[in-house]
């Protein structure tokens, strides 16, 4: 577990749980076991993400109503881990993973040639044995370095880019909107063709800027609480 993970876990339900501050840094340093430069750190990392306040002359104050919310879309996670926060037990079926011409919209996304080989794995996520997510990864088949098989599409696409591409991805651009459920989508998630779903539309890049891949992800309507945090800049 992370530091950033283990003091998440220390205000929400350990020895900080009931507490409205955090203590000194010179005690938190010790009782965590790291530097106080690595903490100094963490805590920068945790006030950008809204669970900590940081005044001077005051201290590190805990910001419990953020603290409580289940599933945060503004934070990066893990699909298994926004099913799990909203209370369900997650299962991931794997559904196909093939090659394909790139048509011209996913060309566009990944910044290649309409045409190119592309790879698309599609997956289906079940929350309480219930369909919950759909969605599709979508990499350019230049990236490969490695020999695979549609084995290694079992596991998140970030293990595929680190161990078959030689690269990571760092961070996404992720445009939300409503949408009406095609004839395709509806059957894959059990639900009326024109239901409404949540759609992510997902491009993912590596540190020095390079596209690695690009998601669609369709969300199930009712199944999931999701948060966004958006502070005041001054």
């Amino acid at each position: 577990m992370s530091i950033r993970a283990k003091l998440l876990e220390e205000m929400r339900n350990g020895i900080f749980s009931e507490c409205d501050k955090l203590p000194r840094e010179t005690l938190l340093s010790e009782k965590l076991g790291i530097s106080r430069t690595q903490l100094r750190d963490v805590l920068g990392a945790l006030e950008q993400e809204g669970y900590v306040t940081r005044r001077l002359g005051i201290g590190t104050l805990i910001n419990r109503h953020v603290l409580s919310v289940k599933s945060r879309m503004d934070i990066e996670a893990e699909i298994l881990d926004i099913i799990r926060n909203n209370g369900y037990e997650p299962e991931v079926v794997f559904l196909d993973a093939k090659e394909e011409d790139a048509q011209e919209e996913i060309a566009e996304k990944l910044g290649i040639s309409k045409g190119s080989p592309i790879i698309r794995v599609r997956k289906l996520c079940l929350a309480d044995g219930k369909p919950a997510l759909y969605f599709e990864d979508m990499l350019d088949a230049g990236l490969v370095k490695e020999e695979y098989s549609k084995e290694d599409f079992k596991y998140p696409i970030f293990r595929f880019l680190e161990e078959k591409c030689n690269t990571k991805a760092y961070m996404d651009l992720t445009q939300l909107k409503a949408v009406l459920a095609d004839a395709d989508t509806a059957k894959i998630l059990d639900v009326s063709q024109g239901t409404p779903l949540l759609h992510m539309d997902e491009v993912d890049y590596d540190i020095d800027g390079n596209i690695v891949f690009c998601s669609r992800q369709y969300f199930a309507n009712g199944m999931f609480e999701q948060t966004v945090l958006r502070k005041r800049l001054y």
